[in-house]
């Protein structure tokens, strides 16, 4: 372990963390200015959302395979080239003159800001002493989820004084020039791992099973998921994916065999412990997954104004930093095993009030902040804590790429899951109302069954107070069912946390 001051380290973790938070933010950020974006450039909605699917897809593709770099280069070095490479990303989407130019940007963009994460967390692994890295890692832990659930509110705030989605981007251009000066100058070098020839092979190979995995995976259709897993631009995109991924776990194992240095280690991927923390990384994806709906939940539910909706989020993103804290407490004072175990009771206990007691404000806020004080704790300290056990010495930002790309997978796909309830209650509102209201009390057209905001528009256009609040009485009803479903999946998925972190602590060191 490498001896470095007190001040040395305080000063490693802040811009870590600094780092961390502002990437976390840009996909929230850019979620807020999304439509204007694609109005300014003159393209679709759906060819708009390219824009956030590539910078998902280069993350996934990146995070694995930094971890290993920053292995054997040494974190400093990496993290320099990860925000100088996220500062370029930015600036060139801000002044990219066509949408296919803004594209290629955010990819640039997603490989510089996918292994700021990683690259603190290794660095917090392979240099803190274990009885501190739980604190240090919660920290970056909670900074990554309150940046999610704050970017939102934090981009229309921007957008607003501004009054350009530019100024989105060109506001990273300080902050990660600030955060290059201090890394020079305030990060010491952690050394490097293994000197043998990098994977190559084994590097492309993993990039293509991601790729190719994850554009099956964002392609499946919410509405009807069992038939669009077998259309022809899904089914064998995840064929291939699975493919590529043996034959890399074929080639890794021989790489290994021969003494190198494998891009992800086989024997790491034998270890019980390794695999258990893999699937809490997976359920972490959907536990945060449902916690991205919760501002359409308090505008079609709870009946927010969509202005004020997001604003909703504040008491979750405070609790999401409480619990991140808390978590890497518990981490080091108890164990990494026992954390998961209280985040994944507490995850429940949050996401099952929604469907239960939730009616009003203060029901709303407390359950929101449950759920985001289990999460916080399950994305901070002790999943992380989990790879430094398993990994070797040199491993750990490999370990903690694998452990993130898992998570990303998780917050891939559970969406498509929870959206499948929405759309599906929506599909129900117009029988619901023909048969309550009658056939002609809404004219609907092919598109308005599928569209929230345009039944509100008809619904609006109804001109009795009172069967207009009957409509939206019914509308609410509706909407709620589906909502329900969602937050009770995710119960599900908090059980399920449970009852791995029973067997986490049976292979655990601690």
């Amino acid at each position: 372990m490498i001896n470095q001051t007190n001040q040395s380290q305080k000063w490693a973790i802040t811009l870590f963390t600094i780092g961390v938070f502002m990437a976390g933010l840009d996909n929230g950020i850019i979620s807020t200015a999304l439509t204007t974006i694609n109005d300014s450039f003159n393209v679709s909605p759906s060819w708009g959302t390219w824009s956030i699917t590539l910078y998902t897809l280069g993350i996934a593709v990146s995070v694995p395979i930094v971890g290993k770099l920053s292995d054997r280069y040494g974190r400093k070095r990496l993290f320099i080239i990860e925000i100088t490479l996220f500062a370029i990303g930015s600036l060139l989407v801000a002044l990219s003159p066509t949408f296919t130019f803004l594209l290629i940007a955010r990819v640039i963009q997603s490989i510089g800001g996918g292994g700021i994460f990683i690259i603190g967390s290794s660095h917090i692994l392979a240099t803190l002493p274990k009885e501190k890295q739980g604190r240090a890692l919660g920290l970056l832990g909670g900074m990554n989820g309150i940046a999610a659930v704050i970017g939102p509110n934090l981009g229309a705030v921007i957008l607003d004084i501004t009054g350009s989605w530019h100024w989105l981007f060109l506001i990273n251009l300080p902050i990660a020039l600030f955060l290059i000066i201090g890394g020079v100058i305030k990060i010491d070098e952690s050394y490097p791992g293994e000197s043998n020839k990098l994977d190559f092979t084994g590097s492309v190979l993993l990039a293509g099973a991601i790729l190719s995995l994850m554009l099956g995976i964002t392609r499946l259709d919410s509405q009807s998921f069992k038939e669009s897993l077998l259309q022809i631009d899904v089914l064998p995109y995840i064929i291939l994916g699975f493919a590529l991924f043996i034959i890399l776990l074929v080639h890794e194992k021989r790489v290994e065999a021969r003494g190198g240095d494998p891009i992800l280690a086989f024997s790491l991927l034998e270890k019980k412990l390794f695999q258990l923390t893999l699937l809490l990384g997976l359920l972490s994806g959907g536990f945060l997954a449902g916690i991205i709906f919760i501002p359409a939940y308090v505008q079609q539910v709870l009946q927010v104004p969509v202005e004020n909706a997001g604003y909703w989020l504040t008491p979750l993103a405070l609790a999401s930093g409480i619990g991140a804290g808390l978590g890497g407490y518990l981490t080091d004072k108890r164990s990494a095993a026992q954390t998961v175990i209280i985040s994944g009771v507490i995850g429940i206990i949050g996401f099952f009030m929604f469907p239960l007691w939730v009616s009003g404000v203060w029901t709303f806020i407390i359950a929101s902040v449950l759920a985001g004080i289990g999460l916080g704790i399950l994305l901070g300290a002790p999943l992380n804590v989990l790879v430094g056990e398993s990994a070797k010495s040199g491993e750990q930002g490999s370990a903690l790429g694998t452990l993130s790309l898992i998570r990303q997978i998780g917050l891939t796909l559970f969406p498509t899951i929870y959206a499948g309830y929405i759309t599906g209650s929506l599909t129900n509102i117009k029988p619901t109302i023909v048969e309550k209201f009658g056939a002609g009390i809404i004219n609907f057209d092919s598109q308005s069954e599928l569209n929230y905001g345009d039944i509100q528009t008809k619904i609006n256009q109804v001109h009795d107070d009172m069967l207009v609040e009957k409509l939206e009485t019914s509308v609410t009803a509706v909407m709620e069912t589906g909502f329900n479903h969602l937050f009770i999946t995710a119960g599900i998925l908090s059980v399920f946390v449970v009852a791995a972190g029973l067997f986490v602590a049976k292979y655990s060191k601690n």
